[in-house]
């Protein structure tokens, strides 16, 4: 699942961000209310873990936004006001679920699981299925497919297209592929992007007549059909 942290609290951010990448999900994170606003308006998110008091946005106006422009992912605001005013509040911001600080890291994951599923049950295909042009990329079944034939991915590869697919039209930096798939949050100073973008870019794009990863000079890359 791939999962948006709008946390200003950097310690509690990155430890919330490895947890849930150690539990399989895919985590971009952003650090103040408007860059989270951005981000959840802008890429194909499954589920928000929105801090209720955040720099430039709060929180709850954050979430406010999103459903005033249709964004239905669930949403689990997490705030150390618990008073039950407080949660209902939230919940009436349009919030799916409220978590108070400090919490457990099990009960978070767990109503995250519980939210998954009250989401799934409502369009299982759409979650699980990611489409660009004619790539297929199935996450249930770890099948990709480009114009029907079967493309055969490690499964580092698989996690990458996943990621890059997540963001397509957009142009994915190398920060954010070491954090978002080899959850590094430190430049390693080898070629393991490179290497796993020139594989990637043989598997989806070399036996057919137009290119969907492309390299960004300077920024990074992009995937994405060029008209």
């Amino acid at each position: 699942m791939h999962i948006l942290i709008v946390e200003d609290d950097e310690v509690a951010r990155d430890y919330l961000a490895k947890a849930l990448r150690q539990a399989g999900h895919t985590v971009d994170v952003a650090g103040n209310g408007l860059e989270g606003l951005h981000m959840a308006s802008s890429i194909a998110v499954d589920l928000a873990i929105v801090d209720r008091m955040l720099p430039k946005l709060d929180g709850l106006a954050l979430v406010q936004s999103l459903r005033a422009t249709g964004r239905k992912m669930p949403v689990l605001i997490l705030s150390a006001l618990g008073d039950v005013d407080d949660r209902i509040t939230g919940l009436r911001a349009g919030g799916d679920d409220y978590l108070t600080k400090p919490y457990h890291m099990s009960e978070l994951l767990a109503r995250i699981d519980a939210l998954a599923r009250r989401g799934e049950a409502g369009n299982a295909e759409a979650n699980t299925k990611l489409k660009l042009a004619d790539l297929e990329l199935d996450r249930m079944t770890r099948r990709v497919t480009r114009n029907g034939k079967k493309i055969e991915l490690t499964a580092r590869e698989f996690q990458l297209l996943e990621f890059m697919m997540r963001h397509s039209g957009q142009v994915v930096t190398r920060t954010m592929l070491l954090e978002g798939v080899w959850d590094y949050h430190f430049d390693p100073q080898t070629n393991v992007i490179d290497v796993h973008i020139s594989r990637l870019r043989q598997a989806i794009d070399k036996d057919f007549d137009k290119p969907l990863l492309h390299t960004v000079r300077g920024a990074g890359y992009s995937l994405r059909e060029d008209e």
